[in-house]
C-alpha cells in the first residue's frame, strides 16, 4: 500500500504488486473523500443505470430480469441527480490537474452524467460511441435494439492540458486516426470465468481507455470496480490501481482474476527497457481484440513509454 493510500484512513481489503493493486471494500465516496487530493491520473467509471425497476431482457436465449441488485435501483430523479454530482464532484477533487476521467453509461444515466460535468466544471473532451457487435435482441420490439454505450472522456477542469497519446492510437489503428466510434465485442468467455458482473466491460475496451491517456506507473482509479476489469488491464499495461466496490461478492470475483492473471499464471508486465513500442499489436481499424491477445504471443506484449502529447 503506498503512502498516498494509507493516507486514507480506510483499510484496504487486498493490496498485491507491492502495494500497486489495491481494492476497498466500501462506498464509494467513503473512500473518494478521503483519498489524497490530486492523487489519481485518471478515472474509469461505470455507475449504476438505475434499470433496476423490474423490467426483462434477453440474456443467451432467454427472457431474464433486468434487476441487477440494490445498486442499480432508481432513487427517483432527484436522488439520482445527487449521487450522481457527488461522485462526479469527489472524483474531480482527487484527479490530478491534467487528469482525465472516462464514465460509460445508456441513455438512462448518461445524459445526466453530461449535465453533472458541465455544471461542476470539468472539460468534455470526447463522446465515445462503443459498437457491441451482437447484442441482445428487443423483445417488446417497440424500439431500436440498444447496441451501443456512450463514454464520455472528460478532463478535470477548463484549464485541463490532457494527455492523449495521439501516435500510439493512430499506430495501434493501422495508421489511421482512431475515431470515437469503437467496436468492441463483449467481455470473452475466459474473462468470465470466476462469474460474471451484469454490467462487465471487456478488457480490450479498458486497456484502449487506459493506453490512450497514460503513461506507465500512472494511477488509474474505479470508484465502481465490479469484477476488476479496469484493475486488470491497468496491472497488465504496468500503470497502478485503486479499486473500491461495496459488494463482498465483487471484491471476491476481482481478488479471484487477480491471482489468475498476475500469480497463477504468472503474466507481468516487461520492465522498461525490454519495452519497445514495435511490439505493439498494429491492425485494422477499430480493432476488437485485447492488446494481449493470448492466440498471439508477443504481440503487444508490452505498452511502454508512449508517444504522447498535452492539447
Amino acid at each position: 500500500m503506498t503512502a498516498a493510500q494509507a493516507a486514507c484512513g480506510i483499510d484496504p481489503i487486498f493490496t498485491a504488486g507491492d502495494g500497486r493493486f489495491t481494492l476497498y471494500q466500501a462506498d464509494c465516496l467513503d473512500v473518494l473523500t478521503r483519498l489524497p487530493a490530486e492523487s489519481a491520473d485518471v478515472i474509469f467509471a461505470d455507475p449504476p443505470y438505475f434499470l433496476s425497476n423490474g423490467g426483462i431482457t434477453c440474456h443467451a436465449g432467454r427472457m431474464v430480469s433486468v434487476n441487477k441488485g440494490k445498486w442499480d435501483r432508481s432513487r427517483g430523479f432527484e436522488g439520482n441527480y445527487r449521487f450522481t454530482r457527488a461522485w462526479l464532484a469527489a472524483c474531480q477533487r482527487v484527479l490530478k490537474p491534467n487528469g482525465t476521467i472516462w464514465i460509460s453509461g445508456t441513455s438512462h444515466i448518461i445524459h445526466m452524467v453530461g449535465c453533472c460535468l458541465d455544471e461542476i466544471g470539468y472539460k468534455i473532451l470526447n463522446d465515445i460511441t462503443w459498437v457491441k457487435p451482437n447484442p441482445p435482441p428487443n423483445l417488446s420490439c417497440r424500439y431500436f435494439t440498444h447496441a451501443t454505450e456512450t463514454i464520455i472522456w472528460a478532463g478535470r477542469d477548463r484549464k485541463c492540458r490532457h494527455r492523449f497519446n495521439y501516435k500510439l492510437m493512430r499506430r495501434l489503428n493501422g495508421g489511421k486516426q482512431m475515431t470515437s466510434v469503437w467496436v468492441i465485442e463483449a467481455p470473452r468467455r475466459d474473462e468470465k470465468v470466476f462469474g460474471k458482473h451484469p454490467t462487465q466491460k471487456p478488457l480490450a475496451l479498458l486497456e484502449r481507455i487506459i493506453v490512450s491517456c497514460t503513461n506507465e506507473h500512472d494511477v488509474v482509479l474505479d470508484p465502481f470496480s465490479g469484477s476488476g476489469t479496469t484493475g486488470i488491464a491497468a496491472a497488465r499495461l504496468n500503470r497502478a490501481y485503486i479499486g473500491i466496490e461495496i459488494d463482498p461478492a465483487y471484491i471476491e470475483l476481482s481478488i479471484k482474476r487477480y491471482k489468475r492473471e498476475f500469480i497463477e499464471a504468472g503474466f507481468s508486465p516487461l520492465l522498461d527497457h525490454e519495452r519497445d513500442i514495435g511490439k505493439l499489436r498494429s491492425g485494422p481499424p477499430d480493432n476488437r481484440r485485447s492488446l494481449f491477445d493470448p492466440h498471439e504471443a508477443g504481440l503487444g506484449a508490452g505498452i511502454a513509454k508512449t508517444e504522447g502529447c498535452c492539447e
